[in-house]
């Protein structure tokens, strides 16, 4: 029987061409604890290509509602870089835009509140649109405003009807997260006022090929952005971006700037420099994403020729951060708790519980701290040097840190 080659998610031409298949995997935020885990199931992790728009995308058609759920188990504030990060973003925004306390910040997938709080200290009223219930109440103990809601047209509208209209409104990591990509960016056109912005930050597809971050694939994640695929999708729902940076973060990342199609913004020689850097790439052709899937199977490779010789000189090996990113890697390396004795993880939301798939227990810092191994895997590579400032003391029994991408790293 022949498998249906699947339509793709923004334009509904078929997908013909794979980047990269990735084996079953567990939903990779699904934690459990040890009576939950013959519960677990696995769904086909496969990534393609689309022949005609060029997104990116997972073939997949698990429900988001399934996957955010409302013990969602991702907190934005644990990680005090990112709240950082977001700090910055904000000051910067209140600057370029001149947001004071007549205008309305909406952040969606605003998660625990780590980014409106900012706006909300500085006096710029805000409001948060968050589907998963559990980081939303935390937000809300903060003052923030927030909607237990999934962001779409339809969503969008009742705002307007209430209303509501932004002058800014900014997502974060959250475009890659929705299965029907045009319905949410056509909310943004709907919701924005005519000479407002929005913010969309994203991994940028082209680090994820350059630099074998194919961890950043799971299943939360239906898409992997390029600026020239969304492009196409924001001109379909009459926005335009305007201007774009590049940033360090998750491995390289862009923050488009968008408005309305009529808006004033004119348009920035950064966005036709990061045009450029694509087509040079490659990524304005199907033909540029080609072997791909071989340079994941080399990085799997070298890992585990990398824990065979550990486990042959007797060295113990722990890892250290329980993210989304780490449980694809792990699992697509076939890791077991045979493999890592414990993953450490500042989250008390998933401490005590398994790694999906792999079923590695999930500790404190202390408790890995405790343990003395030779070797630390840190899955969230993005965030090696908060972790090695976290874990300094290991080098007190010559204890030493491992990363697997974008290629096998002891130091």
């Amino acid at each position: 029987m022949t498998t249906p080659i699947p339509p793709c998610r923004a334009c509904q031409t078929p997908l013909s061409t794979t980047l990269v298949d990735l084996g079953l995997q567990p939903v990779a935020n699904d934690y459990r604890d040890s009576a939950g885990r013959e519960q677990e199931p696995r769904f086909p992790l496969v990534v393609r290509v689309c022949p005609a728009c060029l997104l990116v995308q997972a073939d997949h058609s698990i429900p988001a509602d399934a996957l955010f759920r409302s013990d969602y188990a991702y907190f934005s504030s644990y990680s005090s870089s990112w709240v950082e990060h977001a700090r910055i973003y904000a000051e910067a925004m209140i600057e370029r835009f001149g947001l004071g306390p007549n205008s309305l910040v909406v952040e969606v997938a605003s998660n625990d509140g780590y980014l409106l709080q900012h706006f909300k200290a500085r006096g710029v009223p805000v409001h948060g649109i968050e589907p998963t219930a559990n980081t939303a109440a935390v937000a809300v103990t903060k003052g923030i405003p927030t909607d237990v809601d999934f962001f779409s047209r339809g969503k969008a509208h009742r705002a307007v009807a209430s209303g509501n209209r932004a002058d800014l409104m900014t997502a974060n990591n959250v475009l890659a997260h929705v299965p029907d990509i045009v319905d949410f960016v056509g909310g943004f056109q709907i919701l924005l006022k005519p000479e407002g912005v929005a913010t969309f930050e994203f991994p940028h597809l082209l680090n994820l090929m350059e630099f074998n971050q194919f961890d950043t694939i799971y299943h939360e994640h239906y898409s992997y952005l390029s600026l020239v695929a969304v492009e196409t999708i924001v001109r379909g729902v009459g926005l335009r971006v305007f201007d774009v940076a590049k940033l360090p973060t998750h491995g390289g990342s862009l923050r488009l700037f968008v408005c309305q199609a009529a808006a004033k913004h004119t348009e920035a020689a950064a966005v036709q420099a990061v045009r450029d850097s694509e087509r040079q790439a490659g990524l304005h052709s199907v033909d540029g994403y080609a072997g791909f899937d071989a340079k994941c199977q080399d990085v799997r490779a070298a890992f585990l020729t990398f824990l065979g010789q550990a486990k042959a000189e007797g060295k113990t090996i722990a890892a250290y951060g329980a993210a989304a990113k780490g449980n694809t890697f792990l699992n697509y390396c076939g890791i077991t708790a045979n493999h890592l004795s414990c993953v450490a993880d500042l989250s008390s939301a998933k401490q005590g519980k398994l790694l999906p798939g792999s079923g590695v227990p999930i500790v404190t810092p202390g408790n890995l701290m405790s343990r003395r191994p030779d070797y630390v895997v840190v899955l969230p590579w993005n965030l090696i040097d908060e972790i090695s400032e976290q874990l300094v003391g290991i080098r007190a029994w010559g204890g030493k840190f491992v990363t697997a991408i974008p290629g096998l790293k002891v130091f």
